[in-house]
């Protein structure tokens, strides 16, 4: 056999699933202050002061908001961080992990 009686190699590569997306809600309720609300989403979220304010302003009109997209792992521990550092100043302010569709 000779060089050129060589077939080309075929390679198979697999395909890697990207990992289902969560959406971090916020959750209006009338007890919070709204600049503590965007004190948290400044400190958790790292957005600017006008992003926050208007994510604030979102869902005091709708009622709910998405906040930002993440993994579910990162989804689910900004929500709970963010829950938790409402709890500790005593306001009921609630962010909430969802799937995204």
């Amino acid at each position: 056999m000779s060089d050129t009686d060589t077939k080309p190699r075929t390679t198979t590569r697999k395909k890697v699933a990207r990992p289902p997306l969560y959406k971090v809600m916020l959750v209006n309720d009338d007890f919070t202050p709204r600049q503590f609300v965007v004190r948290v989403l400044k400190a958790e979220f790292r957005i600017t002061e006008d992003q926050a304010n208007r994510i604030m302003i979102t869902a005091h009109t709708k009622g709910s908001c998405v906040v930002a997209v993440f993994t579910r792992e990162v989804a689910e521990t900004k929500a709970k961080r963010a829950s938790d550092m409402a709890r500790g100043e005593g306001f009921p302010l609630l962010f909430t992990a969802e799937p995204e569709e």
